[in-house]
This record gives C-alpha cells, sequence and structure tokens, in this order.
C-alpha cells in the first residue's frame, strides 16, 4: 500500500487568509488526508507559513516590528485559523526554519556544480529615496498587458502573468512611493531554466493522462511560451542567505534566495521540523528521498501552478539527486465573492478569521468543497450560502438526526429500540446506501470534491426518503415493532453518516458519533458492502440526543452578512 505524502500551497504570511485560499488549496488537501486516513493510509499532510520576500519586509515595518517578530505573530494568528478550520495538519512549519535553510542551500549548491545556476550582472532599479536596490515586489506600477494599475514586479495580480519591474509602466517604490527610480547595475544568481526545458518538459509530459486538465494546460501554456533564465536572488534583510562557501562575494553584499526558490523546498524542509520533533521515531528523509512507495499530490490554486508544475520541477531536476517530485497536482480555479476577486490587499470578500466568528467550521466546510471551483471558477454570494446551509445541512441531514433521535426517545425511551425484522424497504435502502456510498468513495479516489460532496448529500437524502415512505410517527399508532424497526435503521444510518462524513465535516460527525454509547465503536470507514446490513447500532444501545447540529439561517442573518460584507456584484 502506497504511503501519501500530501501538500498544500503554503500560504503567504502577509495576513489571515480568505475564503478562495482555504477551498483553493488548505481544505480540499484536508479533506483527502482525512478520507485516506480513514481508509487506512499511511498519511504526512505537510503545509507551513511562507515567510520569505518583499510584502513580510513591508508588513513588519508598518507594524514597526521586526521581521523575524512580525513573521512568528503572524504564524500562530494563521495557525489558530486553521485549527479552527479543523486542518489536521501533520505539521504546519515555517519557511524561515533553519531546516529550510539549510536544505536550499544544499540544493542551490548541487545546481551549481552541475552547471545550471550562473552568476550575472544585471540591471536592477534603484530608489535614491529609500537608499537601496529595489526587488521586484518593492516596485509597483501598470501591468503592461492587461493595464492593472497595481501590479508588482514580479507577477500581476489581475491577469497572473509574471513580470520584471522594468516591464512595469509609471513604475513606484513601494516602500516609500516615489518614482524617481534609477537602474543600476548589481550581479544575481540566475538559474538556468533553459538547459532543463527539455527534461521538464518531457517530465509534464509523462502527467498529461494523469493530471487534470486545468494543472496541464497551464503547465504547457509556460513551456509553449519556452523557460527563461531567472534570477533567484533578491536584495533583501529576510530571507535564506546565499552560501558564503560558495558564492563568496554575493553572501557579502548581502543576497538571498528569491521566495518562489526557497519556498517549495519548505515543502521538504517542514518535513523535517516535523521529524525533527521526535528524531527517533519520524524519517523525513524516506518521505522525499529515494521515495518509490510514496505517491506525492499537491492541492493548489491555478496562479500557483505554474512555480510547482514547471520551475519547481525545473529545480529537483537539476539537482541531479533523487528527491520525491509531485505525482498529482490538483489545480484549482478560483471563489470569487459576487463575481469580483476575493483581495487581500482591498479587504473584498469573507476571510477566514471572519467566517469561524460567524458560524462553527463544518457550516463553511461543507459550503466550500460543495462548491469547490473546480472546473471552472464559482462565485459565492451570501444568498447561495444560506441556502445550501438551510437546504442541505439543517434540513436534510441535520432535522433527520433530530427528528429521529427526539421521536424515538420520546417514544421508546433512551435505548435504541428492538422489535421488527428487516424487510424489502431495508432491502432496498441498504442496496441504495451501498451505492451511493460506492459513488462517494469513488469521487474521492478521484479528487472530484463537487461530486463527493454530492454523493454524500444523497446519502443523506436516502435517510430521510426512507423515513417519509416508512413514517414511523403513523407506524406507532399502530405497529410498534414497524415502528422501532424504522427508528432502529434510521439510527443506523446516523451511525453510517457520522462515519464517512468526518472529512467534510468532522466536528458534526464527532457529535453523532457520541450520541450512540457504543462500547466497541472502532470502525474507521464503512465499506459498501457492510453499509448494506445497517446493523453497527443494536437494539438496546443507550443513545442521547445532541444539540441542534445545524442552525438554519434566516432573512435576518441574510442581512446582516450582506451589510457587514457587502453583497453586490464585483
Amino acid at each position: 500500500m502506497a504511503r501519501h505524502l500530501i501538500t498544500s500551497a503554503l500560504p503567504y504570511i502577509n495576513g489571515i487568509k480568505h475564503l478562495g485560499n482555504m477551498v483553493g488549496s488548505m481544505l480540499p488537501a484536508d479533506v483527502y488526508s482525512r478520507y485516506l486516513r480513514q481508509r487506512g493510509h499511511d498519511v504526512l499532510y505537510i503545509c507551513a507559513t511562507d515567510e520569505h520576500g518583499t510584502p513580510a519586509e513591508l508588513a513588519a515595518k508598518e507594524q514597526g516590528l521586526p521581521v523575524d517578530a512580525f513573521c512568528a505573530q503572524a504564524h500562530d494568528a494563521q495557525k489558530a485559523v486553521y485549527d479552527g478550520f479543523a486542518l489536521a495538519f501533520d505539521y504546519f512549519g515555517r519557511s524561515s526554519s533553519p531546516q529550510n535553510r539549510e536544505i536550499t542551500q544544499h540544493f542551490a549548491r548541487k545546481l551549481n556544480e552541475n552547471g545550471f545556476i550562473e552568476e550575472r550582472a544585471i540591471r536592477q532599479v534603484y530608489s535614491p529615496a529609500d537608499g537601496r536596490f529595489l526587488p521586484d515586489r518593492y516596485v509597483e506600477g501598470t501591468c503592461p498587458h492587461c493595464g492593472y494599475d497595481k501590479a508588482r514586479g514580479d507577477q500581476c495580480e489581475n491577469c497572473t502573468r509574471v513580470l520584471d519591474p522594468t516591464d512595469l509602466i509609471d513604475p513606484r517604490s513601494a516602500i516609500s512611493g516615489s518614482t524617481d527610480l534609477e537602474v543600476r547595475e548589481t550581479k544575481h544568481l540566475f538559474l538556468l531554466q533553459s538547459k532543463l526545458e527539455n527534461e521538464v518538459r518531457e517530465w509534464v509530459a509523462r502527467h498529461d493522462k494523469d493530471w487534470p486538465q486545468l494543472a496541464s494546460s497551464i503547465a504547457h501554456k509556460w513551456l509553449t511560451e519556452g523557460l527563461h533564465d531567472r534570477a533567484i536572488t533578491r536584495d533583501l534583510d529576510w530571507g535564506v542567505p546565499v552560501p558564503a562557501d560558495t558564492w563568496p562575494e554575493l553572501a557579502a553584499e548581502g543576497k538571498v534566495f528569491y521566495v518562489w526558490f526557497d519556498a517549495p523546498i519548505e515543502y521538504i524542509g517542514a518535513t523535517k521540523e516535523w521529524a525533527d520533533q521526535d528524531p527517533e521515531n519520524r524519517d523525513w528523509k524516506s518521505w522525499w528521498y529515494e521515495a518509490d512507495d510514496v505517491r506525492y499530490t499537491e492541492f493548489m490554486a491555478k496562479d500557483n501552478v505554474p512555480f510547482h508544475t514547471v520551475m519547481f520541477p525545473a529545480t529537483e531536476l537539476g539537482i541531479r539527486e533523487p528527491w520525491k517530485m509531485v505525482d498529482y497536482v490538483k489545480a484549482f480555479n478560483w471563489l470569487t465573492y459576487y463575481g469580483g476577486k476575493f483581495s487581500t490587499s482591498q479587504k473584498r470578500g469573507v476571510f477566514t478569521d471572519q467566517a469561524l466568528d460567524i458560524l462553527p467550521a463544518d457550516y463553511w466546510r461543507y459550503f466550500l468543497i460543495a462548491n469547490a471551483p473546480e472546473s471552472d471558477d464559482s462565485s459565492f454570494t451570501w444568498e447561495h450560502f444560506t441556502a445550501t446551509v438551510n437546504k442541505d445541512l439543517a434540513d436534510t441531514l441535520g432535522n433527520f438526526v433530530n427528528r429521529v433521535l427526539s421521536f424515538s426517545k420520546k417514544r421508546f425511551g433512551e435505548e435504541v429500540p428492538a422489535g421488527g425484522e428487516p424487510g424489502e424497504a431495508e432491502a432496498r435502502l441498504g442496496e441504495e446506501i451501498a451505492r451511493l456510498l460506492a459513488e462517494y468513495e469513488e469521487h474521492m479516489e478521484a479528487l472530484q470534491f463537487r461530486k463527493a460532496a454530492a454523493a454524500l448529500r444523497a446519502l443523506w437524502s436516502a435517510g430521510n426518503s426512507y423515513l417519509e415512505e416508512k413514517a414511523p410517527w403513523l407506524q406507532i399508532k399502530t405497529d410498534q415493532d414497524a415502528a422501532a424497526l424504522t427508528l432502529r435503521t434510521a439510527m443506523n444510518l446516523i451511525h453510517l453518516y457520522a462515519v464517512v462524513s468526518e472529512p467534510l465535516i468532522p466536528a458534526t460527525s464527532a457529535a453523532m458519533r457520541q450520541a450512540f454509547s457504543l462500547q466497541d465503536d472502532t470502525a474507521v470507514w464503512v465499506t459498501p458492502a457492510e453499509a448494506k446490513a445497517l446493523a453497527a447500532v443494536p437494539a438496546g444501545t443507550p443513545f442521547t440526543v445532541p444539540p441542534v447540529l445545524f442552525a438554519k439561517l434566516t432573512d435576518e442573518d441574510l442581512a446582516a452578512y450582506k451589510e457587514r460584507f457587502g453583497g453586490e456584484e464585483g
């Protein structure tokens, strides 16, 4: 059985992330990790904060903090939110760790030994007002491709085109705002991607049949445009320093590696951070080096795809060492807010800490996965959110659980009722549940999250259909055994739902499971064959009625959300 290594795109350290970031990487990675663990696989889910680069320095300056202190605080703040969303990372590290520094410098040395790094003199933007060279993100201006007037010197946030600072129209310093900029000569290290292009092209081609179209098409688009040699160092005070034993002159000048060089390496660095916490029982290298028994899956939004399907693979190929390369890239389109982009810089949309302030995590987890932007961009609206919560969570699942347990307690007491033998209706139900569960498994295995959520919803709906067909509130008037059978079967459905819903709604699943006082409830999954029997909760099992699982959202709630966050077309 393969071991599963799972990573999600590293959230940048600068600020709490919005719902689009959550659904585009970390949440689906968590859902998949939880599912695989329940199926008995050996899983390692790794993520970290991406802490180097210009925005971290600028944000620290804004808050009047040393950049290392700012990053430590911001890491803890982000981790608290991810804990609130019940993201079950095996480890959530930091790209500023000593482990990442060590491995990044090793990679750079090996690339240099193999002839894939070159020191070049380049002309770079210099700001006399700031008294320093300006790294690409310290330069802002108008994108020459789409006209967006807040483009950065490395990439346009609007059209996602990769840029150089000198490409920008009307450039200005992001530090002082000064437009008095000069271009001076300085030296930097370049990764010779042009020499690795054919190897990257062949590697991408081997995955064409496996990767989703979104990931594959983006990789091929970049390759069609050709891989260019790219500077991998910057003039910053904060970052992985260029090693003095290899480049003494650049090290003396304080050059550090570009954040997009060291950030993907942090997947490995964070794994070493994890292992270093318990070195006697954890072997980080077995997951990354000569790891032929590992299946590696990455989760990311489409703007991160080029770096993980082209640029970092070029780095790994150039090292000429057997480091694990990604097997499957699960790429996502964008979640928009009323048709416009979520924006951290413009504070547009719902941010993850705000979401948890409004409602518990499971509301958000389910909605985001059920509407994951897989085939194309999808739009968040408060109308859609409240309708989904009310229909799927409150009515279909929550009301079913409450009706069954409350009615049984009222008419039969606090134990699962005995009486009646399963008949044709229960046999049909068992077949339907087995079919839907197999469909759910199939979609989860294929990383088709919207389809998986739809199959899970259909499982919940099957219980409601059975309950309406059997109508225990009528059966109880003429045949107590028949009513007992119906309620007992429905309680077994609740237990089934508790087990198989856990990847999407873990807190609710725990509440449903804890409703039954089963002495030997060790089930981690229920197979379709096992589901047919619907016999995991036998008669006589004590149970309690949990609090309302999902509160229905009212028109007043909807109005309050829209007033707080806005709800107009973007």
